[in-house]
């Protein structure tokens, strides 16, 4: 898999370790965050293959800017990612706003890499 990638945690150190899956599954990164607002701003300005997103970041959540870029952009639709270690929250969160795929902390910097490797083509 290759294309461009926006990356959003607000673990600074977590953010590094998803970066690397990211990189490591084929992506260039445009932008990486630690909210969720920047997020979305890029995203809807770069118009990314790929979203990484953790859902609880203060102010706006990885599952918020799911939402607003679904509701704002229906014409491009990243593949979008949530993470979280609130495994229940997740699920019904990637669900209910859109996401394509969900991924629980803590994670695995090469099963993170391996699922974006060979998630399916849009």
């Amino acid at each position: 898999m290759s294309g461009t990638a926006i990356v959003a945690d607000d673990d600074d150190d977590v953010r590094m370790l998803i970066e690397v899956a990211v990189r490591r599954a084929g992506y260039t990164i445009l932008a990486s965050h630690s909210e969720g607002s920047g997020a979305l701003a890029d995203a809807l300005a770069l118009d990314p293959d790929l979203l990484v997103l953790d859902h609880a970041m203060p102010g706006m959540t990885g599952g918020d800017v799911v939402r607003a870029l679904r509701t704002q952009r229906s014409d491009r639709r990243p593949y979008a990612v949530l993470m979280s270690a609130s495994v229940d929250l997740l699920e019904s969160t990637a669900l209910l706003g859109g996401a394509d795929a969900h991924m629980p902390k803590p994670f695995s910097v090469q099963g993170l890499a391996a699922m974006l490797a060979d998630r399916p083509s849009a």
